[in-house]
């Protein structure tokens, strides 16, 4: 028998300072249990936890609009049920860790994309529960149940307590060599690539899922009818091999309104290239891991003279199989390394230039993922389609008087104005040469070797673009002069003693 629904909470809409207050005591209870140990086991209980909290007020919000609508959570395992009622202490974590959990993992659902039973199971395959207080974890339940989802008003209230896990989130990761992409920089790679309704949106590393919720939330701002909108829906797809930026991933979803999104939790490199090419979408919005190894069983899904055990580069080869069905378009983000690397990075580079058109590059200066990573980062912008005669590139510069961005001083997004007013829209129209953007010939870049690391001609040295063997001969050239002026010195020495 399904037990009786428990009353809806009353909490009244959850101010921003009362979301502090929330996020600061759920943080001191979670220190007092035994089982955690720092934000690393911390933010995943946190995150389970809220999911199931977000997805039990989605659920009654759809049940409240739509009396056919079946959840994809029944009975005593909603939310509202075993959260709310009195249970604590040794019975409560016997229900979580021996009812709840393996309910949720072993849901099953239609196995089509979207599926939220199939969504949860996924989710839930590797999470756990490591509070070993059932006392503490009940004071944790009814803090995070103070949290209102109801309304838009309350989402965008939500939105700062997502953010604030996000950050701790990154801060945590720091040591294993994860970071996120800045949502500025998100945000205007979306607006350059501009998914239109009714087309199929990737991210084959989604993380945290920020480009898609940016992608859908552009395609629906140009949806003018149900219909488009349905499609809308049904056009967001990522993959994230890691559980913990997965269920954040689909906590972002259900607070963003994204209802059907097909969604993989597996390794995206893990299908032959073959595979992938069948399995087309229109625009793939990513930023893939900066340097990572693949095992041998991954790197032999690519073409013989395409392998390498590079993350960067798999996921490369990966995006334009996944474009070349649709005749799709991408924005990426890639390390200095792709631009200046030769061997099987050439060999992919000239691919690409044979196969799409890499119409813009867009260079970043440091510290746009600051703390995270010192790598100087790039935006490589492609499509389908017979390469254009020239490759523009674009050098994005520091807010004057910066010499860096900082973790307390980042990327804004208004700082990308001037690059999209010189962008063109969509054709790309009207393009001309400024302090910031020059256009190099394609021939040249073949006969380069497929070099795209290339100064700026128009502005003085950046260093921190500048390619790799230049900067090495520079520095020998200097070292040469110092040792003849200390050679010089030296003679002058011994002349005097004499």
């Amino acid at each position: 028998m399904t037990p009786p629904r428990a009353k809806k909470s009353t909490t009244p809409p959850t101010t921003r300072a009362r979301l502090q207050s929330v996020i600061k005591e759920s943080r001191n209870i979670m220190r007092k249990d035994a089982g955690l140990n720092g934000e690393l086991d911390r933010l995943p209980q946190l995150s389970w936890l809220l999911f199931l909290r977000a997805l039990d007020e989605v659920e009654e919000e759809r049940e409240i609009n739509d009396p056919t609508y079946t959840p994809a959570v029944l009975g005593k395992y909603r939310w509202s049920v075993w959260a709310r009622d009195d249970t604590t202490g040794e019975p409560l974590l016997t229900f979580v860790n021996e009812q709840l959990l393996p309910y949720l993992r072993e849901l099953r659902g239609s196995g089509r994309p979207g599926d939220p039973r199939d969504t949860i199971s996924a989710i839930f395959g590797n999470i756990s529960n490591r509070m070993l207080s059932g006392f503490l974890l009940k004071d944790l339940v009814t803090q995070l149940d103070s949290v209102d989802f109801a309304s838009q008003d309350d989402v965008h209230t939500m939105a700062l307590l997502y953010e604030s896990m996000l950050k701790e989130m990154r801060d945590a990761a720091g040591d294993s060599g994860e970071f996120y992409t800045p949502r500025p920089l998100v945000r205007f790679m979306t607006q350059m690539v501009d998914p239109r309704p009714g087309e199929v949106v990737m991210d084959p590393a989604m993380g945290t899922g920020g480009f898609l919720v940016e992608s859908f939330e552009h395609m629906m701002a140009l949806a003018r009818t149900a219909q488009q909108r349905e499609k809308v829906q049904h056009g967001i797809r990522g993959t994230e091999k890691k559980s913990m930026p997965l269920l954040l991933a689909q906590m972002n979803f259900l607070l963003h309104g994204i209802d059907h999104p097909a969604v993989a939790h597996a390794n995206a490199l893990a299908n032959p290239i073959a595979d992938m090419r069948r399995d087309g979408v229109d625009v793939v919005l990513t930023n893939p891991p900066f340097g990572g190894e693949e095992e041998k069983g991954i790197q032999e899904h690519f073409p013989a003279g395409m392998r390498t055990a590079e993350t960067v580069w798999l996921f490369l080869q990966a995006v334009m199989a996944r474009l070349d069905k649709r005749k799709g378009r991408c924005g990426i983000v890639v390390p200095n390394s792709v631009l200046f690397d030769q061997g099987v990075g050439a060999r992919i580079k000239g691919e690409l230039m044979a196969k799409f058109n890499l119409h813009t590059v867009l260079r970043l200066p440091n510290g746009v993922f600051a703390p995270y990573t010192p790598i100087p980062s790039n935006v490589l912008f492609f499509e389908h389609g017979p390469q254009d005669e020239q490759v523009w590139f674009y050098e994005h510069p520091l807010p004057e008087g910066r010499k860096n961005y900082t973790k307390t001083k980042p990327l804004a997004f208004e700082e990308f104005a001037a690059c999209a007013d010189w962008w063109g829209g969509r054709t790309r129209d009207g393009r001309v040469e400024t302090e910031q953007a020059w256009a190099v010939s394609a021939d040249s870049i073949r006969e380069s070797g497929y070099n795209l690391d290339l100064r700026n001609p128009n502005r003085p040295d950046d260093l921190s673009h500048r390619p790799p063997a230049e900067l090495i001969a520079e520095l020998i050239e200097t070292e040469k002069e110092m040792l003849g002026l200390l050679e010089q010195l030296e003679r002058e020495i011994k002349a005097f003693a004499v």
